[in-house]
């Protein structure tokens, strides 16, 4: 398992990479990646939709199952990452390259670990 000392993370399993105060990059962890397994789709945010911080904002299929994608901020979609719309085996297969969503103008942050609380977590 991997996990970016520099990223923030949920209990959910999703991360997050700030870019400035206000703007960041959200996508699901290593772990939830290898738990899920292989992805098969990715249901997108909109542009410009409104997120609510530990609140649904997307969701992955994958042969096992349909999970929701929980947003760690409140905040505006900015830009989706329509490239996983072809390719959602890139969540599989580069989680922490493989952003969902950036994220702006962020109001509030959920319940977010370091790297190595994550780890901790994730090991329980």
């Amino acid at each position: 398992m991997n996990f970016p000392a520099e990223l923030k993370y949920t209990k959910d399993h999703e991360w997050l990479k700030m870019i400035d105060d206000t703007t960041g990059l959200v996508g699901i962890t290593d772990f939830a990646q290898s738990e899920l397994g292989d992805l098969v789709f990715i249901n997108l945010p909109q542009e410009g939709d409104e997120v609510t911080a530990e609140e649904s904002f997307c969701d992955v299929e994958s042969v096992k199952a349909v999970s929701d994608v929980m947003s760690p901020v409140t905040g505006v979609v900015a830009e989706v990452n329509t490239e996983l719309e072809d390719e959602p085996q890139k969540l599989n297969e580069e989680p922490y390259e493989a952003w969902i969503a950036k994220i702006e103008n962020i109001t509030a942050f959920g319940d977010l670990m370091d790297a190595a609380d994550y780890e901790a977590f994730v090991q329980k």
